[in-house]
This record gives structure tokens, C-alpha cells and sequence, in this order.
């Protein structure tokens, strides 16, 4: 693990280097050019992070001044539980600064988070095919087998 990576809350000043990271994480997913989010997407999506009555928080991984990661989560309720869940829904790290820690330290970040509103669980999905991510992950948490299936309206 790499020194001096330093995790935080997302503050107003992160918007350019969090805009940047923003869209590699969805160019990866492969929304980028005419597959790209609409603009009021990622702006509402940023607007959100400040809105004290949204359940959408983020974390950013710092590293020498520079933001180099990027974590969004959300609270919600479950129906097979009493305390909300929590639902890790954007991870990403700078391509280039892979392998350093900073991933580990965002999740952790957010399981400190979930424990901290007493949230009962920390669930998040990826591809199938993001075996990178995926070596990290199996040591973090455990694989439940799940399907997922998506009906966009």
C-alpha cells in the first residue's frame, strides 16, 4: 500500500479532478461518446453529494494534492432487514495509480460509513469480466452468486 493516500469526504473544490475520474469510471462501463450520460446526470448526481436530505454520499482518495479515486454510496431500506443496507455504487481509481491501496481504503471508508448509521450490510456489483477489481474484492467481501437482471423504462 502506497504512503500518504489520505481519504475524505468529496468537497465542492474536487469538482474538476472528480469530473475527471467521473468519466473514466463511465467510459469504462462504456458510456462515453454517443453512449455517454446526459450532462444532467452527472450534475444532478454532483449536487447530490451536498444535499443533506439525499441518501448519496462520496469519498475521493487524495494522494500529493491530486485526487486519485473515487467512491459514491447510498443508504436504503431492505425488506428482509431492520437497519438500512448500504449499496457501494461507483468505485473507481486513476488507471494509472492501480495497485497502490487506494481502492481498499475507499471501501473501507465506506464500511467505517455503514457502521457508523448502523447499517446492517455493504453490497456492491461489477462486471463479470473486471477481474482486476474482482482479486481485490474477494478480499474484501464475499461473492453471493447473484444474478443480476435490469429492465430499463
Amino acid at each position: 500500500m502506497q504512503p500518504g493516500i489520505r481519504i475524505r469526504p468529496i468537497a465542492r473544490q474536487d469538482h474538476a479532478e472528480w469530473r475527471v475520474l467521473w468519466d473514466g469510471y463511465n467510459a469504462f462501463y462504456g458510456r462515453e461518446g454517443p453512449t455517454a450520460l446526459p450532462e444532467a446526470i452527472t450534475q444532478t448526481t454532483w449536487e447530490r453529494f451536498f444535499d443533506d436530505s439525499e441518501p448519496v454520499h462520496a469519498f475521493v482518495a487524495e494522494q500529493d494534492g491530486q485526487l486519485i479515486g473515487l467512491v459514491h454510496y447510498l443508504f436504503h431500506r431492505s425488506t428482509t432487514r431492520l437497519n438500512d443496507v448500504c449499496y457501494l455504487q461507483d468505485l473507481f481509481n486513476a488507471r494509472h495509480l492501480r495497485g497502490r491501496g487506494a481502492g481498499r481504503l475507499l471501501i473501507q471508508a465506506v464500511y467505517d460509513a455503514a457502521k457508523a448509521r448502523d447499517s446492517s450490510r455493504v453490497y456492491w456489483m461489477t462486471d463479470t469480466a473486471n477481474a482486476t477489481a474482482r482479486v481485490l474484492y474477494d478480499k474484501l467481501a464475499q461473492h453471493l452468486g447473484t444474478i443480476v437482471y435490469v429492465h430499463e423504462l
